[in-house]
């Protein structure tokens, strides 16, 4: 029988003025809408009341609390190591998941890293992993669980026992231009993560033109607002604000970016991303009590690359098999000489998406070899006629569009200009 203490139209009139919600208000409203007794046109003018009112900490707090109550919660505590977590909010050439799982498990701690598909022009975790033969995303909680007490590490999809809610309005949200709104974003993480269970959480903030958050002070907000929700839930929780306005690394594509995570476990890869894999990974460790280890020694003795490769295999995929290769490339050169001082994130990410290591939307596939590599960073000095991009995809008619994105998405200022870096790591919180 339906719960009829409250309905949609008064919650929905009630923060359209400005009010807050109260603990019933919230609780009702988010299990009817999981149940299909509120529909999605209301639950769109609530989404929308809450991007433009906002809410404070208490009803972030139940909000978000509603949504890991409308599904199953995980429980890690018959492992026989510590568990700890990473969340990023998504950037460009952000395959730091990738040698971080297993590093931080090579330290002695489980992670069960619970990832997502990529959509527009941030690359998903789980679509990259799929470019490696034979891997698989989908475990049972049986199977997860027996990986993390054998290898120490897991990357797979979340099951749809894991706040069910969320999944209805991620969707929801998409589609009515209420993904901006902090409230729902903080509530949309961190439901999912603390109803996974890990002991210790890790909340990567991407700052910049590539991010979602485009600014120092929105990425501070919303970061303190996930700390306070997992602080609240009784995780170890901290947040680095970390910079997003050039790319990661030097490739964005799925087998690419593979491949360039790879080289950072075999003690090489991009200064950049080994920064921000081994920063990761000391808050990870500190946070499950674990910081009398440093993460360094374990990419520099190999045991990071064994864990990558027991992982890998625990999922069905070949460690050591040829990833995909793109069968069409086209070569931008830099059109003149001097110091490359500006590569824009957004713009590599949409040739990337173009190219086809993306989708637009959910049932789209992608291209496994398809993507952008860069041969110089920003500071770097580049020649004249010179690669400065290799455009890689299957289907050569895709290249048109993706030149067109790289388009003012760089900067070359003449030789002996200086160049002032931006610090990767910007501020931390918690």
């Amino acid at each position: 029988m339906p719960d009829s203490s409250h309905d949609a139209v008064e919650v929905i009139t009630a923060k359209r003025d400005g009010h807050e919600l109260s603990d019933s208000q919230i609780d009702w409203v988010i299990s009817a809408y999981t149940r299909g007794d509120v529909a999605d046109e209301q639950m769109s003018a609530l989404a929308m009341a809450i991007l433009l009112n906002g809410m404070d900490r208490r009803e972030i707090a139940r909000w978000t609390a509603a949504m890991i109550a409308s599904g199953e919660r995980m429980d890690f505590s018959g492992l026989s190591r510590p568990t700890a977590d990473k969340h990023s909010t998504g950037g460009v050439g952000d395959k730091i998941t990738l040698p971080l799982a297993p590093l931080v498990a090579a330290c002695g701690v489980a992670v069960p890293q619970l990832s997502g598909r990529g959509l527009g022009h941030t690359g998903g975790t789980l679509d990259k992993l799929e470019s490696i033969p034979g891997w698989r995303a989908a475990l049972s909680n049986e199977e997860m669980l027996a990986q993390l007490d054998s290898v120490g590490a897991v990357i797979c999809a979340a099951g749809d026992g894991l706040a069910p809610a969320d999944k209805k309005l991620y969707a929801l949200r998409d589609v009515t231009g209420t993904v901006e709104a902090i409230p729902l974003i903080a509530s949309s993480i961190m439901s999912k993560k603390i109803a996974e269970g890990t002991g210790a959480l890790v909340l990567d903030v991407k700052v910049g033109t590539g991010a979602f958050m485009k600014d120092v002070d929105s990425a501070r907000e919303l970061a303190e607002t996930m700390v306070a929700l997992g602080q609240d839930a009784g995780v170890h929780t901290v947040a680095l604000l970390t910079d997003m306005s050039t790319p990661l690394g030097r490739t964005a594509g799925n087998a690419l970016e593979v491949q360039e995570s790879v080289d950072v476990l075999a003690g090489g890869g991009p200064a950049d991303v080994v920064e921000l894999t081994l920063a990761l990974a000391r808050e990870m460790l500190a946070g499950a009590g674990r910081d009398d280890i440093d993460p360094a020694d374990r990419l520099a003795d190999g045991s990071a690359m064994d864990a990558w490769k027991q992982m890998v295999r625990a999922q069905d995929g070949d460690p050591d098999a040829d990833l995909p290769v793109a069968r069409e490339s086209h070569v931008v050169t830099a059109s003149s000489s001097g110091v490359l001082t500006r590569l824009d994130a957004m713009a590599v990410g949409m040739a990337a998406w173009r190219l086809g290591a993306g989708r637009a939307r959910k049932e789209d596939p992608v291209q496994a070899g398809a993507g952008v590599v860069w041969h110089a960073r920003p500071g770097d000095e580049v020649t004249a006629g010179e690669p400065l991009f290799t455009l890689l995809t299957d289907e050569p008619a895709r290249f048109d569009r993706a030149l067109a994105s790289l388009d003012g998405g760089y900067d070359i200022a003449p030789a002996g200009s200086s160049y002032t870096p931006h610090p990767l790591v910007i501020d931390r919180v918690g």
